[in-house]
C-alpha cells in the first residue's frame, strides 16, 4: 500500500515470492539473529517484561520477568497472571469498563512470599496487533520496589512524620477544649431545664430537642478528631468477625450531609451475603471514609460513585468507581507516596494510610484510573475462612 512504513521486519522479509533455497536460509539466520537481538535486549532489563493473553495467560516473559516471579522459562509461559496476582482480573475488568474505547493504564502494587518476599508494582496496558481483528493483550512491566517500599516505611517513622504527629496532636488539644466546655454548659443548661418546672411543655421540649442536637454534634467532631489520631498513629488492628456492607453502610450515612450538600449521587451495591471478614471495624471505617472522601473532592456536582462488592474462594473484595476528572499517569505512580499530593492544602496521608491498614488486615488495595474518566479503587480482603487456613500452614 503506498505511503505505508515499512518495519524493520518488512525489511528483513523483502519479497519472499522471490527468494530460492539459498536466500531463504539466509533469511531465516537473519530472522534468529534479529530475534535474539531483541531476546538480549528485553533479558538486559532489570524490569520485568510481560505479554498477556485476553484470558490472563502468560504469551512472553523476559529474565527479569521471571525472576522476579521465581518461575522458569517453561514454567511461567501459559501460566495464568490473575492467579498470581489475585484481584487483578477484577480491577482490569472495572478498569476498562470506565475507560470504553480508550485504553486505561493499570498500575498495581501487590506482594510475592516465593521465592522469597517481595513487593512487586504492575504496569499494565491493553493494546492489539497491526492485523485486523487481532486479538485483544496486555503489555505489563514487573518492577522491584521491596527496598522504595522499606525505605518508605523508614520515612514515615522519620522526622517530618513526627512534625505532622505533634501537629494534630496540637490541633486536637485546640479542638478538644472549647468541646470540653461546650459539653460542660450544655450539660447544666439540660440540669437547669429539668428544674423549670413552670416552662411550657412544648417550649421545654424543643429546648430538649436543640441540646440533644448540640451534643451530638459535639461527640462527632470528637469522634473526628480520634479518629483522625489513631489513623496517624500506627496501631495493630483489633481483628473481629466484620460485615464491610455493615460498615460501608455506617461511613456513608456519617457522610450523607456532604454529599448532598456537593450534589453527588452514591450508587452501593454488596451482597447480602457477602462474607464476614476479620477487620478492625474502626480502622475500616477510616478506609472507606478516606476513599469516599477523595471520591468526592475528585467530582463535579452531579457527579456518581458506585460502590460494588464480589468474593471468590480466597477474598472479598469492594469497588469504589467514581466519575471524576481521574488521575494523570506520574501522579498515579506516587500515589502511595507520603506527602505526595495534588490537592490543594491536602497533606498526601490519606492514601498512605489506607494502604497501611489494608495491609496490617493482611488486604491490597489496587487503583486503575484514565484520565478524564474517572478511577476505581478495589480493595481486597482475605477471607475468613481462608486467613485461618494460611495461619494454619
Amino acid at each position: 500500500m503506498a505511503g505505508k512504513k515499512h518495519s524493520s521486519l518488512d525489511r528483513v522479509l523483502g519479497r519472499l515470492d522471490t527468494l530460492d533455497s539459498v536466500n531463504l536460509a539466509n533469511l531465516v539466520q537473519r530472522l534468529a539473529r534479529e530475534r535474539g537481538l531483541f531476546e538480549d535486549i528485553f533479558n538486559t532489563l532489570q524490569e520485568g517484561v510481560l505479554v498477556i493473553s485476553a484470558d490472563g495467560r502468560i504469551e512472553y516473559a523476559n529474565a527479569s520477568a521471571q525472576r522476579l516471579v521465581g518461575l522458569g522459562a517453561e514454567a511461567i509461559t501459559g501460566e495464568t497472571l490473575w492467579r498470581l496476582v489475585p484481584g487483578l482480573r477484577a480491577s482490569l475488568e472495572a478498569a476498562l469498563a470506565v475507560g470504553g474505547t480508550t485504553s486505561p493504564l493499570i498500575a498495581r502494587e501487590f506482594e510475592l512470599t516465593y521465592p522469597e518476599l517481595r513487593n512487586l508494582r504492575l504496569y499494565m496496558v491493553p493494546f492489539r496487533g497491526e492485523g485486523k481483528g487481532s486479538p485483544r493483550r496486555f503489555a505489563a512491566i514487573l518492577s522491584d520496589i521491596t527496598k522504595d517500599k522499606q525505605t518508605t516505611e523508614a520515612r514515615i517513622e522519620n522526622e517530618r512524620t513526627s512534625s505532622v504527629l505533634l501537629l494534630a496532636a496540637g490541633v486536637a488539644h485546640e479542638l478538644g477544649n472549647p468541646l470540653n466546655s461546650l459539653t460542660i454548659h450544655l450539660q447544666l443548661i439540660e440540669r437547669k431545664l429539668k428544674k423549670l418546672k413552670a416552662a411550657k411543655e412544648k417550649d421545654a421540649a424543643a429546648l430538649a430537642d436543640s441540646i440533644e442536637v448540640c451534643q451530638t454534634e459535639v461527640r462527632r467532631l470528637d469522634s473526628i478528631i480520634t479518629n483522625f489520631l489513631e489513623a496517624l498513629r500506627p496501631r495493630p488492628p483489633d481483628l473481629a468477625e466484620t460485615n464491610l456492607a455493615e460498615v460501608l453502610a455506617e461511613v456513608l450515612r456519617f457522610q450523607q450531609s456532604e454529599i448532598a450538600d456537593r450534589g453527588i449521587t452514591v450508587e452501593a451495591e454488596t451482597s447480602a451475603d457477602l462474607p464476614v471478614v476479620m477487620a478492625d471495624r474502626n480502622q475500616l471505617k477510616q478506609v472507606f471514609f478516606n476513599l469516599t472522601k477523595n471520591a468526592v473532592e475528585a467530582m463535579a456536582p452531579g457527579g456518581r460513585i458506585k460502590i460494588r462488592s464480589r468474593a471468590d474462594d480466597d477474598s472479598v473484595f469492594l469497588l469504589f468507581g467514581d466519575s471524576g476528572s481521574g488521575i494523570k499517569p506520574g501522579d498515579l505512580a506516587r500515589l502511595f507516596e507520603p506527602y505526595h499530593t495534588t490537592k490543594p492544602g491536602g497533606h498526601g496521608l490519606g492514601l498512605m494510610i489506607v494502604q497501611r491498614i489494608m495491609r496490617e488486615h493482611g488486604g491490597q488495595i489496587g487503583v486503575e484510573s484514565k484520565e478524564g474518566l474517572g478511577t476505581v479503587v478495589t480493595l481486597q480482603f482475605p477471607r475468613k475462612d481462608r486467613r485461618v487456613r494460611m495461619l494454619g500452614n
